[in-house]
C-alpha cells in the first residue's frame, strides 16, 4: 500500500532534503525513523527539493509498506522518534500510482524579511538594515506571471529538461517590521525562488528599475540575475494536489 506523509522541518541544520553523501538530510533522518517504526525498509520520495538551510511549513512525501497502517499510531510513533526540527503531521493512504512529486499540480514558498535586528530571527528570516521599496517590488513580481521561461532564475547545474514553469501568484506583503514574499506556480527550477527574491530585491535597493527587471526576466541569461537570497528567509510554504488521489481521505 502507498501512504503521503505530510511534514514539516527547520532545515536550519539539514544539508536540504535529499540524500546525499557525508552530509545530513532531511531525507535521511526521515526514512531511517519510517524503517525502524515500521520495521521494513523505506525509502521515501518527497514532493520536491530543499536546499541547505532552508525550511519547510508542509512538504510531502509518499512510501510503500506491506499492510495496512494504524495512521495514529504510526504518527505517534515516528514523532517520538524524530529529532525536534522534524515534525509528522498528517499521514493519508493513497492510490498505488500516487506520486508525491509528479501529482503535485501546486506548491508555494514564501520568503520571510525582516527589518529589525532580531537574534531568534537569525536563521528564519533575512535581515535587512533598510527598508526596500515594497510597491517597486510588486511591479517587478506582477512581471513574473507573463512568461513562461525562468532560464535567468535557475541553477547552471542539473538535470533539468527544461525551464518553463508557470506562476500564478507572486506579492510582497508588509506587516510592521515584517515582509513576505509569496510566489505559486506548477514548478520551480532548483534555486529559482531565492534567485527571484535576490533580484526583486535589488529592485527595491534600486539598484535595478521594474523595466529592467523585465529585461533580466527575458535575456534567459543566468549572470543577468543578483545573488540568491540566503536560505534562512525562504519555506516550502504549500503543496496542493487532486483530491481523487487520496483513498477515503480529503486534503
Amino acid at each position: 500500500m502507498r501512504y503521503f506523509l505530510e511534514i514539516a522541518y527547520d532545515g536550519t541544520r539539514f544539508h536540504g532534503w535529499q540524500i546525499q553523501p557525508n552530509a545530513l538530510s532531511v531525507q535521511e533522518v526521515l526514512d531511517d525513523c519510517l524503517t525502524k517504526v515500521l520495521r521494513q525498509p523505506i525509502s521515501s520520495t518527497g514532493s520536491g527539493r530543499t536546499d541547505t538551510g532552508v525550511h519547510a511549513s508542509q512538504q510531502f512525501v509518499h512510501f510503500d509498506v506491506a499492510a495496512p497502517l494504524d495512521k495514529e499510531q504510526v504518527l505517534y510513533r515516528v514523532n517520538r522518534l524524530l529529532p525536534q526540527d522534524v515534525a509528522a503531521i498528517h499521514l493519508w493512504p493513497v492510490t498505488d500510482e500516487a506520486h508525491a512529486r509528479f501529482d503535485a499540480f501546486a506548491r508555494t514558498y514564501h520568503y520571510h524579511v525582516t527589518l529589525a535586528k532580531n537574534p531568534f530571527k537569525r536563521y528564519y528570516a533575512y535581515y535587512l538594515s533598510r527598508k526596500p521599496d515594497v510597491t517597486k517590488m510588486n511591479e517587478a513580481a506582477a512581471l513574473l506571471l507573463r512568461y513562461d521561461d525562468f532560464t535567468t532564475f535557475s541553477k547552471v547545474k542539473g538535470d533539468t529538461k527544461h525551464y518553463r514553469c508557470s506562476v500564478y501568484e507572486a506579492f510582497w506583503e508588509q506587516e510592521g517590521e515584517n515582509l513576505q514574499f509569496t510566489i505559486r506556480a506548477n514548478r520551480f527550477l532548483r534555486g529559482m525562488v531565492r534567485l527571484v527574491v535576490g533580484t526583486l530585491l535589488d529592485v527595491g535597493r534600486g539598484k535595478l528599475s521594474v523595466n529592467q527587471f523585465e529585461e533580466i526576466i527575458t535575456s534567459k541569461n543566468r549572470s543577468r540575475a543578483s545573488g540568491a537570497a540566503p536560505a534562512e528567509g525562504l519555506y516550502l510554504a504549500k503543496v496542493e494536489y487532486e483530491e481523487q488521489i487520496f483513498v477515503n481521505a480529503s486534503v
